[in-house]
Protein backbone atom coordinates (compact mmCIF):
# COMPACT_ATOMS: atom_id res chain seq x y z
CA UNK A 1 0.00 0.00 0.00
CA UNK A 2 1.16 3.54 -0.78
CA UNK A 3 0.14 6.25 0.97
CA UNK A 4 0.63 10.11 -0.05
CA UNK A 5 0.95 12.39 2.77
CA UNK A 6 1.08 16.42 3.47
CA UNK A 7 -0.04 18.98 5.87
CA UNK A 8 0.37 23.03 5.95
CA UNK A 9 1.48 24.80 9.09
CA UNK A 10 -1.19 23.99 11.28
CA UNK A 11 -1.25 20.08 10.49
CA UNK A 12 2.40 19.79 10.27
CA UNK A 13 3.42 18.33 13.98
CA UNK A 14 0.37 15.92 13.98
CA UNK A 15 1.48 15.36 10.03
CA UNK A 16 5.11 14.20 11.72
CA UNK A 17 4.26 12.55 14.57
CA UNK A 18 1.46 9.98 12.29
CA UNK A 19 4.25 9.46 9.55
CA UNK A 20 6.35 6.24 12.11
CA UNK A 21 2.78 4.39 12.62
CA UNK A 22 1.55 4.57 8.98
CA UNK A 23 5.17 3.66 7.95
CA UNK A 24 3.60 -0.03 9.54
CA UNK A 25 0.82 0.13 7.67
CA UNK A 26 2.07 0.98 4.03
CA UNK A 27 4.70 2.59 1.85
CA UNK A 28 4.45 6.39 2.86
CA UNK A 29 5.64 9.24 0.91
CA UNK A 30 5.43 13.14 2.51
CA UNK A 31 4.60 15.41 0.20
CA UNK A 32 5.95 18.36 2.69
CA UNK A 33 6.24 20.61 4.63
CA UNK A 34 9.60 20.23 6.33
CA UNK A 35 8.74 22.61 9.00
CA UNK A 36 6.21 24.12 10.85
CA UNK A 37 6.42 27.99 9.28
CA UNK A 38 3.49 29.28 7.31
CA UNK A 39 2.45 27.77 4.18
CA UNK A 40 -0.41 27.39 1.85
CA UNK A 41 -2.45 24.27 2.03
CA UNK A 42 -3.92 24.67 -1.25
CA UNK A 43 -0.06 23.65 -2.47
CA UNK A 44 0.61 20.74 -0.22
CA UNK A 45 -3.29 19.43 -0.95
CA UNK A 46 -2.47 19.39 -4.80
CA UNK A 47 0.47 17.78 -4.72
CA UNK A 48 -0.75 14.51 -2.68
CA UNK A 49 -4.18 14.94 -5.00
CA UNK A 50 -2.41 14.54 -7.98
CA UNK A 51 -0.18 11.59 -6.71
CA UNK A 52 -3.68 9.80 -6.13
CA UNK A 53 -4.99 10.65 -9.42
CA UNK A 54 -2.25 9.66 -11.27
CA UNK A 55 -1.67 6.44 -9.25
CA UNK A 56 1.24 7.21 -7.84
CA UNK A 57 -0.41 6.18 -4.16
CA UNK A 58 -3.27 4.16 -3.21
CA UNK A 59 -4.28 6.62 -0.82
CA UNK A 60 -3.26 10.37 0.81
CA UNK A 61 -3.54 11.95 4.09
CA UNK A 62 -4.20 15.76 4.59
CA UNK A 63 -3.97 17.71 7.40
CA UNK A 64 -4.53 20.93 8.82
CA UNK A 65 -5.96 22.51 11.49
CA UNK A 66 -9.77 21.58 10.43
CA UNK A 67 -9.28 19.49 7.60
CA UNK A 68 -12.19 21.60 5.58
CA UNK A 69 -9.06 23.21 3.72
CA UNK A 70 -7.56 20.36 2.58
CA UNK A 71 -10.46 18.55 1.39
CA UNK A 72 -11.50 21.22 -0.44
CA UNK A 73 -8.70 22.27 -2.41
CA UNK A 74 -8.11 18.36 -2.73
CA UNK A 75 -11.49 17.44 -4.25
CA UNK A 76 -11.02 19.82 -6.96
CA UNK A 77 -8.78 17.04 -8.84
CA UNK A 78 -11.01 14.18 -10.90
CA UNK A 79 -10.31 10.96 -8.98
CA UNK A 80 -9.90 12.06 -5.65
CA UNK A 81 -12.75 12.01 -3.12
CA UNK A 82 -11.82 13.99 -0.05
CA UNK A 83 -13.44 13.03 3.43
CA UNK A 84 -13.25 15.01 6.67
CA UNK A 85 -13.05 12.54 9.27
CA UNK A 86 -13.06 12.65 12.72
CA UNK A 87 -14.33 9.46 14.40
CA UNK A 88 -13.34 5.46 12.81
CA UNK A 89 -17.05 5.05 11.86
CA UNK A 90 -16.66 8.31 9.92
CA UNK A 91 -13.31 6.71 8.16
CA UNK A 92 -15.11 3.54 7.32
CA UNK A 93 -18.58 4.90 6.09
CA UNK A 94 -16.28 7.21 4.15
CA UNK A 95 -14.63 4.30 2.89
CA UNK A 96 -17.67 1.39 2.58
CA UNK A 97 -20.12 4.25 1.14
CA UNK A 98 -18.14 6.53 -0.96
CA UNK A 99 -15.34 5.52 -1.77
CA UNK A 100 -13.21 7.88 -0.68
CA UNK A 101 -9.52 7.42 -1.06
CA UNK A 102 -7.77 10.51 0.73
CA UNK A 103 -8.50 11.14 4.51
CA UNK A 104 -8.63 14.62 5.58
CA UNK A 105 -7.75 15.42 9.43
CA UNK A 106 -7.96 18.30 11.52
CA UNK A 107 -5.19 18.90 14.11
CA UNK A 108 -7.45 20.79 16.22
CA UNK A 109 -9.84 18.00 16.36
CA UNK A 110 -8.27 15.00 16.69
CA UNK A 111 -5.55 13.55 19.28
CA UNK A 112 -2.32 11.75 17.67
CA UNK A 113 -3.76 8.52 19.05
CA UNK A 114 -7.00 8.93 17.70
CA UNK A 115 -5.85 9.79 14.03
CA UNK A 116 -3.63 6.65 14.05
CA UNK A 117 -6.95 4.53 14.87
CA UNK A 118 -8.87 6.67 12.16
CA UNK A 119 -6.79 5.84 9.67
CA UNK A 120 -6.34 2.71 10.39
CA UNK A 121 -10.17 2.31 10.13
CA UNK A 122 -10.01 3.58 7.06
CA UNK A 123 -7.36 1.96 5.31
CA UNK A 124 -8.73 -1.16 6.48
CA UNK A 125 -12.26 -0.42 5.21
CA UNK A 126 -13.10 -1.94 1.32
CA UNK A 127 -15.38 -0.43 -0.80
CA UNK A 128 -18.63 -1.27 -1.01
CA UNK A 129 -19.57 -2.21 -4.46
CA UNK A 130 -23.13 -2.74 -4.01
CA UNK A 131 -25.37 -1.38 -6.92
CA UNK A 132 -26.57 1.21 -5.20
CA UNK A 133 -23.28 2.64 -3.77
CA UNK A 134 -21.65 2.35 -7.61
CA UNK A 135 -24.25 4.25 -8.77
CA UNK A 136 -24.00 7.14 -6.12
CA UNK A 137 -20.28 7.19 -6.84
CA UNK A 138 -20.73 6.96 -10.14
CA UNK A 139 -23.07 10.66 -10.10
CA UNK A 140 -20.63 11.94 -8.10
CA UNK A 141 -17.47 11.49 -10.28
CA UNK A 142 -19.65 12.79 -13.21
CA UNK A 143 -21.40 15.66 -11.42
CA UNK A 144 -23.50 15.76 -14.51
CA UNK A 145 -21.21 16.32 -16.52
CA UNK A 146 -21.07 20.10 -15.78
CA UNK A 147 -18.54 20.39 -13.02
CA UNK A 148 -16.12 21.35 -15.95
CA UNK A 149 -17.52 24.27 -17.64
CA UNK A 150 -19.53 25.21 -13.98
CA UNK A 151 -17.25 28.38 -13.88
CA UNK A 152 -19.09 29.72 -16.94
CA UNK A 153 -22.39 29.96 -14.92
CA UNK A 154 -21.18 32.86 -13.55
CA UNK A 155 -18.87 34.45 -16.07
CA UNK A 156 -21.11 33.39 -19.31
CA UNK A 157 -24.68 32.50 -18.61
CA UNK A 158 -25.43 32.31 -21.74
CA UNK A 159 -22.97 30.06 -22.68
CA UNK A 160 -23.30 27.81 -19.97
CA UNK A 161 -26.92 27.68 -21.12
CA UNK A 162 -25.66 26.02 -24.45
CA UNK A 163 -23.95 23.83 -22.72
CA UNK A 164 -26.27 22.63 -20.17
CA UNK A 165 -28.77 22.37 -22.89
CA UNK A 166 -26.67 20.13 -25.31
CA UNK A 167 -25.47 17.73 -21.78
CA UNK A 168 -29.19 17.16 -21.40
CA UNK A 169 -29.97 16.54 -25.04
CA UNK A 170 -27.08 13.69 -24.76
CA UNK A 171 -28.48 12.43 -21.52
CA UNK A 172 -32.29 12.35 -22.59
CA UNK A 173 -31.89 11.27 -26.30
CA UNK A 174 -31.01 8.55 -28.70
CA UNK A 175 -28.44 9.83 -31.14
CA UNK A 176 -28.05 7.88 -34.30
CA UNK A 177 -26.21 10.63 -36.63
CA UNK A 178 -23.79 8.05 -37.61
CA UNK A 179 -21.12 11.14 -38.01
CA UNK A 180 -21.21 11.87 -34.35
CA UNK A 181 -20.10 10.14 -31.23
CA UNK A 182 -19.42 11.35 -27.67
CA UNK A 183 -16.18 11.64 -26.40
CA UNK A 184 -13.96 10.50 -23.08
CA UNK A 185 -13.55 13.03 -20.04
CA UNK A 186 -10.07 12.48 -20.43
CA UNK A 187 -10.22 13.68 -24.33
CA UNK A 188 -12.54 16.68 -23.53
CA UNK A 189 -10.40 17.40 -20.78
CA UNK A 190 -6.83 18.06 -23.56
CA UNK A 191 -9.42 19.96 -26.10
CA UNK A 192 -10.31 22.48 -23.59
CA UNK A 193 -6.63 22.45 -21.80
CA UNK A 194 -3.92 25.29 -21.72
CA UNK A 195 -2.32 24.11 -24.68
CA UNK A 196 -5.11 25.86 -26.80
CA UNK A 197 -2.67 29.12 -25.45
CA UNK A 198 0.29 28.23 -27.81
CA UNK A 199 0.81 29.23 -31.17
CA UNK A 200 2.92 26.92 -33.06
CA UNK A 201 3.29 27.17 -36.49
CA UNK A 202 5.50 24.70 -38.05
CA UNK A 203 6.08 21.00 -36.76
CA UNK A 204 8.22 19.73 -33.87
CA UNK A 205 11.82 20.90 -33.09
CA UNK A 206 10.85 22.93 -36.09
CA UNK A 207 8.36 26.16 -35.10
CA UNK A 208 8.16 30.03 -35.91
CA UNK A 209 7.67 30.56 -32.20
CA UNK A 210 10.08 29.83 -29.50
CA UNK A 211 8.59 28.03 -26.22
CA UNK A 212 6.83 24.96 -28.22
CA UNK A 213 8.49 22.34 -26.38
CA UNK A 214 5.52 21.01 -24.44
CA UNK A 215 3.32 21.15 -27.66
CA UNK A 216 6.07 19.56 -29.39
CA UNK A 217 5.91 16.77 -26.84
CA UNK A 218 2.27 16.32 -27.24
CA UNK A 219 2.33 16.66 -31.18
CA UNK A 220 4.73 13.89 -31.66
CA UNK A 221 2.66 11.44 -29.27
CA UNK A 222 -0.21 12.42 -31.28
CA UNK A 223 1.71 11.71 -34.85
CA UNK A 224 3.55 8.58 -33.23
CA UNK A 225 0.60 7.13 -31.67
CA UNK A 226 -1.38 7.64 -35.06
CA UNK A 227 1.36 5.86 -36.77
CA UNK A 228 1.43 2.70 -34.58
CA UNK A 229 -2.55 2.33 -33.76
CA UNK A 230 -3.33 2.23 -38.33
CA UNK A 231 0.25 0.83 -38.97
CA UNK A 232 1.03 4.00 -41.18
CA UNK A 233 4.56 5.22 -42.33
CA UNK A 234 3.76 8.94 -41.34
CA UNK A 235 1.32 11.21 -40.55
CA UNK A 236 0.38 14.78 -39.84
CA UNK A 237 -2.37 15.49 -37.23
CA UNK A 238 -2.75 19.12 -37.70
CA UNK A 239 -5.34 18.92 -40.30
CA UNK A 240 -8.41 21.06 -38.45
CA UNK A 241 -10.74 18.90 -39.98
CA UNK A 242 -11.53 16.20 -42.49
CA UNK A 243 -12.42 18.24 -45.44
CA UNK A 244 -9.25 20.14 -44.39
CA UNK A 245 -7.37 16.60 -44.17
CA UNK A 246 -8.72 16.01 -47.60
CA UNK A 247 -7.71 19.68 -49.22
CA UNK A 248 -3.98 18.67 -47.94
CA UNK A 249 -3.52 15.70 -49.58
CA UNK A 250 -4.96 17.24 -52.86
CA UNK A 251 -2.42 20.43 -53.10
CA UNK A 252 0.37 17.56 -52.05
CA UNK A 253 -0.30 15.12 -55.14
CA UNK A 254 -1.86 17.21 -57.89
CA UNK A 255 -2.50 20.53 -59.65
CA UNK A 256 -5.67 22.42 -59.74
CA UNK A 257 -7.54 21.40 -62.97
CA UNK A 258 -6.62 17.41 -62.79
CA UNK A 259 -8.95 14.74 -62.67
CA UNK A 260 -10.51 13.21 -59.11
CA UNK A 261 -12.90 10.53 -59.91
CA UNK A 262 -14.62 9.85 -56.17
CA UNK A 263 -18.14 8.58 -55.72
CA UNK A 264 -20.83 10.87 -56.49
CA UNK A 265 -22.14 12.40 -53.45
CA UNK A 266 -25.50 11.71 -54.17
CA UNK A 267 -24.56 8.10 -54.04
CA UNK A 268 -22.68 8.09 -50.47
CA UNK A 269 -19.67 10.11 -51.23
CA UNK A 270 -18.78 13.39 -49.27
CA UNK A 271 -18.82 17.20 -50.32
CA UNK A 272 -15.30 17.87 -50.43
CA UNK A 273 -14.69 14.43 -52.77
CA UNK A 274 -16.02 16.72 -55.68
CA UNK A 275 -19.12 18.39 -55.51
CA UNK A 276 -19.80 21.18 -57.37
CA UNK A 277 -20.62 23.65 -54.30
CA UNK A 278 -17.23 22.99 -52.53
CA UNK A 279 -13.71 23.83 -52.80
CA UNK A 280 -12.84 20.67 -54.85
CA UNK A 281 -15.25 20.68 -57.31
CA UNK A 282 -14.50 24.36 -57.65
CA UNK A 283 -10.62 23.39 -58.27
CA UNK A 284 -10.39 20.08 -59.77
CA UNK A 285 -12.14 18.47 -62.89
CA UNK A 286 -14.55 16.03 -60.89
CA UNK A 287 -15.41 12.39 -62.23
CA UNK A 288 -18.02 10.61 -60.16
CA UNK A 289 -18.86 7.23 -60.08
CA UNK A 290 -21.62 5.55 -58.71
CA UNK A 291 -23.35 1.96 -57.12
CA UNK A 292 -24.87 -0.33 -59.44
CA UNK A 293 -28.65 0.44 -59.64
CA UNK A 294 -30.21 -2.62 -58.94
CA UNK A 295 -27.54 -3.51 -55.80
CA UNK A 296 -26.96 -0.21 -54.59
CA UNK A 297 -23.31 -1.49 -53.82
CA UNK A 298 -19.75 -0.31 -55.31
CA UNK A 299 -19.66 -2.46 -58.79
CA UNK A 300 -15.53 -2.46 -59.20
CA UNK A 301 -15.30 -4.17 -62.75
CA UNK A 302 -17.58 -1.14 -63.66
CA UNK A 303 -15.14 1.23 -61.96
CA UNK A 304 -11.96 -0.24 -63.32
CA UNK A 305 -13.97 0.41 -67.30
CA UNK A 306 -14.18 4.17 -66.08
CA UNK A 307 -10.88 4.78 -64.54
CA UNK A 308 -9.03 3.34 -67.98
CA UNK A 309 -11.31 5.59 -69.81
CA UNK A 310 -10.69 8.56 -67.13
CA UNK A 311 -7.00 8.02 -66.40
CA UNK A 312 -7.77 10.39 -63.18
CA UNK A 313 -4.87 11.82 -61.02
CA UNK A 314 -6.57 10.29 -57.93
CA UNK A 315 -8.93 7.39 -57.62
CA UNK A 316 -10.49 8.32 -54.52
CA UNK A 317 -12.24 5.77 -52.04
CA UNK A 318 -14.71 6.31 -49.22
CA UNK A 319 -17.76 7.70 -48.39
CA UNK A 320 -20.17 9.14 -46.13
CA UNK A 321 -23.22 7.44 -46.60
CA UNK A 322 -22.38 3.66 -47.59
CA UNK A 323 -23.40 1.14 -45.53
CA UNK A 324 -21.30 -1.74 -46.96
CA UNK A 325 -17.68 -3.16 -46.41
CA UNK A 326 -15.32 -1.53 -49.25
CA UNK A 327 -12.52 -3.73 -51.09
CA UNK A 328 -9.64 -1.63 -50.82
CA UNK A 329 -7.38 -4.30 -51.75
CA UNK A 330 -9.85 -3.99 -55.17
CA UNK A 331 -9.22 -0.06 -55.38
CA UNK A 332 -5.51 -0.51 -55.35
CA UNK A 333 -5.49 -2.82 -58.10
CA UNK A 334 -7.40 -0.48 -60.28
CA UNK A 335 -5.27 2.50 -59.45
CA UNK A 336 -2.10 0.45 -60.32
CA UNK A 337 -3.97 -0.31 -63.63
CA UNK A 338 -5.00 3.03 -64.65
CA UNK A 339 -1.88 4.88 -63.04
CA UNK A 340 -4.11 6.91 -60.07
CA UNK A 341 -2.85 7.87 -56.80
CA UNK A 342 -4.67 6.06 -54.22
CA UNK A 343 -6.31 8.19 -51.74
CA UNK A 344 -9.34 6.89 -49.10
CA UNK A 345 -11.22 8.88 -47.04
CA UNK A 346 -12.00 6.52 -43.87
CA UNK A 347 -13.66 9.36 -41.65
CA UNK A 348 -16.77 7.19 -40.90
CA UNK A 349 -15.17 3.49 -40.63
CA UNK A 350 -11.84 4.78 -38.99
CA UNK A 351 -12.89 3.49 -35.18
CA UNK A 352 -13.55 0.14 -36.96
CA UNK A 353 -10.42 -0.24 -38.96
CA UNK A 354 -8.90 0.65 -35.50
CA UNK A 355 -11.06 -2.21 -33.85
CA UNK A 356 -10.33 -4.26 -36.43
CA UNK A 357 -13.66 -5.16 -37.69
CA UNK A 358 -12.74 -3.16 -41.37
CA UNK A 359 -10.42 -4.14 -43.45
CA UNK A 360 -7.68 -1.45 -43.33
CA UNK A 361 -6.97 0.52 -46.44
CA UNK A 362 -3.67 1.95 -44.72
CA UNK A 363 -1.06 -0.94 -46.41
CA UNK A 364 -2.99 -0.29 -49.98
CA UNK A 365 -3.54 3.59 -50.32
CA UNK A 366 -0.93 6.06 -51.27
CA UNK A 367 -3.31 8.51 -48.79
CA UNK A 368 -5.71 8.13 -45.94
CA UNK A 369 -7.61 11.21 -44.27
CA UNK A 370 -9.57 10.85 -41.63
CA UNK A 371 -11.76 12.50 -38.77
CA UNK A 372 -10.68 11.78 -35.56
CA UNK A 373 -14.62 12.36 -33.91
CA UNK A 374 -17.12 9.75 -35.69
CA UNK A 375 -16.83 6.48 -35.02
CA UNK A 376 -13.35 7.17 -33.22
CA UNK A 377 -14.61 8.86 -30.86
CA UNK A 378 -12.03 12.01 -30.14
CA UNK A 379 -12.11 15.39 -31.03
CA UNK A 380 -13.61 16.95 -34.01
CA UNK A 381 -10.50 17.35 -36.20
CA UNK A 382 -8.62 15.85 -39.06
CA UNK A 383 -5.37 13.52 -40.05
CA UNK A 384 -3.54 12.16 -42.85
CA UNK A 385 -1.69 9.14 -42.90
CA UNK A 386 0.55 8.50 -45.96
CA UNK A 387 3.41 6.82 -47.52
CA UNK A 388 6.61 7.99 -45.96
CA UNK A 389 7.62 8.97 -50.13
CA UNK A 390 4.69 11.61 -49.46
CA UNK A 391 5.43 12.69 -46.35
CA UNK A 392 7.40 16.14 -47.19
CA UNK A 393 4.80 17.21 -49.63
CA UNK A 394 2.09 16.53 -47.42
CA UNK A 395 3.53 18.15 -44.68
CA UNK A 396 4.46 20.97 -47.12
CA UNK A 397 0.63 21.44 -47.96
CA UNK A 398 -0.59 21.67 -44.38
CA UNK A 399 1.75 24.28 -43.19
CA UNK A 400 2.27 26.72 -44.83
CA UNK A 401 0.20 25.51 -47.65
CA UNK A 402 -3.20 25.77 -46.20
CA UNK A 403 -2.53 26.42 -42.70
CA UNK A 404 -1.29 28.45 -39.93
CA UNK A 405 -1.06 27.82 -36.33
CA UNK A 406 -2.23 24.14 -35.20
CA UNK A 407 -5.04 23.67 -32.61
CA UNK A 408 -2.67 21.74 -30.10
CA UNK A 409 -5.36 21.31 -27.50
CA UNK A 410 -7.42 19.44 -30.39
CA UNK A 411 -4.28 17.80 -31.77
CA UNK A 412 -3.52 16.47 -28.00
CA UNK A 413 -6.83 15.56 -27.28
CA UNK A 414 -6.20 13.39 -30.74
CA UNK A 415 -3.01 11.59 -28.57
CA UNK A 416 -5.46 10.31 -26.23
CA UNK A 417 -7.96 8.72 -28.17
CA UNK A 418 -5.28 7.42 -30.10
CA UNK A 419 -4.30 5.72 -26.58
CA UNK A 420 -7.38 4.92 -25.92
CA UNK A 421 -8.01 2.82 -29.15
CA UNK A 422 -4.67 1.13 -28.21
CA UNK A 423 -7.27 -1.13 -25.57
CA UNK A 424 -8.65 -4.31 -25.94
CA UNK A 425 -11.75 -2.41 -24.90
CA UNK A 426 -11.95 -0.73 -27.78
CA UNK A 427 -11.67 -3.32 -29.86
CA UNK A 428 -14.67 -4.34 -28.33
CA UNK A 429 -16.31 -1.78 -28.57
CA UNK A 430 -15.91 -1.54 -32.33
CA UNK A 431 -16.96 -5.18 -33.15
CA UNK A 432 -20.33 -3.88 -31.01
CA UNK A 433 -20.91 -1.00 -33.02
CA UNK A 434 -21.06 -3.49 -35.89
CA UNK A 435 -23.05 -5.71 -34.47
CA UNK A 436 -25.65 -3.38 -33.30
CA UNK A 437 -26.32 -1.95 -36.34
CA UNK A 438 -27.07 -5.23 -38.02
CA UNK A 439 -29.38 -5.86 -34.98
CA UNK A 440 -30.99 -2.56 -35.84
CA UNK A 441 -31.53 -2.57 -39.10
CA UNK A 442 -32.97 -5.94 -39.47
CA UNK A 443 -35.48 -5.05 -36.99
CA UNK A 444 -36.51 -2.23 -38.96
CA UNK A 445 -36.12 -4.17 -42.18
CA UNK A 446 -38.53 -6.76 -40.67
CA UNK A 447 -41.13 -4.52 -40.06
CA UNK A 448 -41.40 -3.94 -44.10
CA UNK A 449 -39.06 -0.48 -44.53
CA UNK A 450 -36.40 -1.21 -47.66
CA UNK A 451 -33.14 -0.88 -46.74
CA UNK A 452 -30.61 0.38 -48.92
CA UNK A 453 -28.17 -2.70 -50.24
CA UNK A 454 -30.55 -5.01 -48.40
CA UNK A 455 -28.35 -4.65 -45.10
CA UNK A 456 -25.00 -3.20 -43.29
CA UNK A 457 -21.54 -4.31 -43.02
CA UNK A 458 -20.44 -1.28 -40.88
CA UNK A 459 -22.01 1.27 -38.63
CA UNK A 460 -24.79 2.27 -40.55
CA UNK A 461 -27.77 1.99 -42.66
CA UNK A 462 -29.62 3.55 -44.92
CA UNK A 463 -33.91 3.24 -44.62
CA UNK A 464 -35.44 4.59 -48.07
CA UNK A 465 -38.41 5.96 -45.90
CA UNK A 466 -39.99 7.22 -49.42
CA UNK A 467 -40.03 4.18 -51.05
CA UNK A 468 -41.50 2.19 -48.10
CA UNK A 469 -44.34 4.79 -47.18
CA UNK A 470 -44.34 7.02 -49.49
CA UNK A 471 -43.12 10.21 -47.13
CA UNK A 472 -39.81 11.98 -47.66
CA UNK A 473 -36.51 11.71 -44.88
CA UNK A 474 -37.11 15.61 -43.95
CA UNK A 475 -40.57 14.45 -42.34
CA UNK A 476 -38.97 11.24 -41.34
CA UNK A 477 -36.40 12.58 -39.81
CA UNK A 478 -38.72 15.62 -38.07
CA UNK A 479 -40.67 12.60 -36.60
CA UNK A 480 -38.28 11.10 -35.00
CA UNK A 481 -36.87 13.92 -33.30
CA UNK A 482 -40.07 14.97 -31.87
CA UNK A 483 -39.83 11.43 -30.36
CA UNK A 484 -36.63 12.01 -29.02
CA UNK A 485 -34.56 9.54 -31.65
CA UNK A 486 -31.97 12.09 -33.85
CA UNK A 487 -31.29 10.73 -36.99
CA UNK A 488 -30.54 12.64 -40.37
CA UNK A 489 -32.61 13.16 -43.49
CA UNK A 490 -30.29 11.23 -46.54
CA UNK A 491 -30.18 10.88 -50.45
CA UNK A 492 -30.06 7.30 -51.43
CA UNK A 493 -28.85 6.24 -54.95
CA UNK A 494 -30.66 7.66 -57.76
CA UNK A 495 -32.47 9.38 -55.37
CA UNK A 496 -35.85 11.29 -57.50
CA UNK A 497 -36.05 14.17 -53.90
CA UNK A 498 -34.06 17.42 -53.58
CA UNK A 499 -31.40 17.01 -51.12
CA UNK A 500 -32.94 18.83 -48.97
CA UNK A 501 -35.84 16.83 -48.46
CA UNK A 502 -34.36 13.32 -49.66
CA UNK A 503 -36.01 10.09 -50.68
CA UNK A 504 -34.26 7.99 -47.00
CA UNK A 505 -32.81 8.63 -43.52
CA UNK A 506 -29.31 7.30 -42.33
CA UNK A 507 -28.92 5.56 -39.10
CA UNK A 508 -25.83 4.93 -37.21
CA UNK A 509 -25.06 2.85 -33.76
CA UNK A 510 -21.28 4.71 -32.54
CA UNK A 511 -23.00 6.67 -30.18
CA UNK A 512 -25.58 4.54 -27.98
CA UNK A 513 -22.79 1.98 -28.49
CA UNK A 514 -20.49 4.17 -26.71
CA UNK A 515 -23.15 4.47 -23.87
CA UNK A 516 -22.96 0.88 -23.53
CA UNK A 517 -26.05 -0.24 -25.26
CA UNK A 518 -25.70 -4.08 -26.81
CA UNK A 519 -28.50 -5.96 -29.53
CA UNK A 520 -31.30 -6.06 -26.80
CA UNK A 521 -31.31 -2.28 -26.43
CA UNK A 522 -30.79 -2.19 -30.53
CA UNK A 523 -34.51 -3.88 -31.20
CA UNK A 524 -36.13 -1.69 -28.87
CA UNK A 525 -35.11 1.13 -30.57
CA UNK A 526 -35.34 -0.46 -33.93
CA UNK A 527 -39.03 -1.06 -32.89
CA UNK A 528 -39.48 2.48 -31.47
CA UNK A 529 -38.07 3.95 -35.08
CA UNK A 530 -40.35 1.68 -36.93
CA UNK A 531 -43.23 2.35 -34.57
CA UNK A 532 -43.21 6.72 -35.59
CA UNK A 533 -42.48 6.10 -38.92
CA UNK A 534 -45.87 3.61 -39.20
CA UNK A 535 -47.61 6.69 -37.73
CA UNK A 536 -45.55 9.54 -38.24
CA UNK A 537 -48.70 12.13 -37.45
CA UNK A 538 -49.39 10.19 -34.58
CA UNK A 539 -48.38 12.90 -31.75
CA UNK A 540 -49.40 10.52 -29.30
CA UNK A 541 -46.67 7.85 -30.35
CA UNK A 542 -44.09 10.32 -30.34
CA UNK A 543 -44.73 11.16 -26.69
CA UNK A 544 -45.24 7.42 -25.77
CA UNK A 545 -41.73 7.03 -27.49
CA UNK A 546 -39.62 9.79 -26.34
CA UNK A 547 -41.06 8.59 -22.71
CA UNK A 548 -39.88 5.19 -22.95
CA UNK A 549 -37.01 6.24 -24.63
CA UNK A 550 -36.07 8.88 -21.77
CA UNK A 551 -36.74 6.05 -19.46
CA UNK A 552 -33.74 3.75 -21.68
CA UNK A 553 -31.01 5.88 -22.05
CA UNK A 554 -31.31 6.91 -18.15
CA UNK A 555 -29.29 3.59 -17.29
CA UNK A 556 -27.22 4.12 -20.40
CA UNK A 557 -25.35 7.48 -18.81
CA UNK A 558 -22.87 9.04 -22.01
CA UNK A 559 -19.17 9.01 -20.49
Amino acid sequence: MKIAIASDHGGFALKTALIAPLTEIGLVKDFGPSSSESCDYPDYAGKVALEVASGGADFGVLICRSGVGMAMAANRYQGVRAAICSTTDGATLSRQHNGANVLCLGADVVSTEYAVEIAKAFFATPVDMSERHVRRREKVERAGRLSDASGLAAADPEVFEAIRAQTEQEDTEINLIASENTSSRACREAAGSVLMNKYAEGYPGKRWYSGCLPVDAAEELARKRACELFGAEHANVQPHCGSAANMAVYFACIKPGDTIMSMSLDQGGHLSHGSPVNFSGKIYNIVPYTVDRETERLDYDAIERQAMEVKPQILLAGASAYPRAIDFRRFREICDRCGAIMVVDMAHIAGLVAGGVHESPVPYADFVTTTTHKTLGGPRGGMVLCKEKWAKALDSAVFPGMQGGPLENIIAAKAVVFREWMSDEKKGYAQQVVKNCAVMCKTVQDRGYRIVSGGTDNHLFLVDVKGSRGFTGKEAAAALDAAGIVVNKNTIPYDTESPFRTSGIRVGTASVTTRGMKEQEMIRIGTWIADVLDNIVDVSVQERVKREAKELVAGFPVP
